[in-house]
């Protein structure tokens, strides 16, 4: 069932459901399918560029990552099922990934190396098919390598809107089973950043532990707050329209 949000369509499923989801296209789709997780900022962005609202709303699973967005969709009496947020969606489906093949896109040079490492130890059913840093300038080139390397998943992570453009517009040029668009996944695989302790995970507050652990984040920070006036504006316009 899709839940509209602010003009982006997420899908209202359980962890379970959405693992599923992606092994059967993994298994036998056509492939040139991509999931992306909406956070709030992201949602704001595409109520401002609506080529980028039809590639989230044109994604084969449109996960709610930020638990802004499960307020945000509570608040505007379209519950979504539950949140499911990318890292955690990811590493479930690493654990299910016995003998496919994972290639790594993104960050800065040698962290895909540092990630692609960590990633064998802790799930040793998973070929590491190959790894790309986010710095490349010829598509054609790193297409020819995605493509050579056949993998079963493509992790795109070059920073939303980037990632998930880049992943609608070469589609249905690779030669890949399932994309994802993964944000910082990489620097968190390569030990480069710290997740908030579980706890705070738990919560609902790991925005919070990455504002304190990171201030320079607070304008993107301040985004929340924004998205969350904009709900109440979007519900109080429900009521008036009955």
């Amino acid at each position: 069932m899709k839940v509209n949000v602010m003009g982006v369509n997420f899908d209202s499923v359980s962890m379970d459901e959405a693992l599923s989801a992606a092994l059967e296209a993994m298994e036998g789709g056509a492939g040139h399918e991509y999931i992306v997780t909406p956070n709030p900022e992201m949602v704001i962005a595409a109520v401002n560029d609506r080529t980028f609202a039809d590639i989230l709303n044109g994604a084969f699973l449109t996960l709610p990552d930020g638990i802004g967005i499960v307020r945000g969709a509570k608040l505007l009496r379209r519950p979504v099922a539950e949140r499911i947020p990318g890292i955690d969606f990811i590493s479930a489906l690493l654990e299910r990934m016995d003998g496919k093949r994972l290639f790594l896109l993104g960050s800065k040079p040698g962290i895909g190396e540092r990630a692609a490492r960590n990633i064998e130890k802790k799930y040793p059913g998973v070929v590491i098919a190959g790894v790309n840093d986010g710095y490349f300038t010829d598509d054609e080139g790193l297409i020819d390598r995605i493509n050579s390397a056949a993998p079963d998943l493509l992790l795109v992570c070059l920073g939303s809107p980037k990632q998930e453009k880049w992943m609608a517009r070469n589609a249905l040029r690779l030669n890949v089973k399932l994309m994802a668009g993964c944000g910082g996944t990489l620097d968190v695989y390569a030990g480069a950043v710290k997740r908030a302790p579980r706890l705070w995970r738990r919560l609902g507050l790991e925005w919070l532990y990455r504002l304190i652990t990171q201030p320079r984040r607070i304008g993107r920070m301040m985004k929340l707050p924004k998205f969350m006036v904009m709900c109440v504006a979007e519900r109080l316009r429900d009521g008036k329209n009955g």
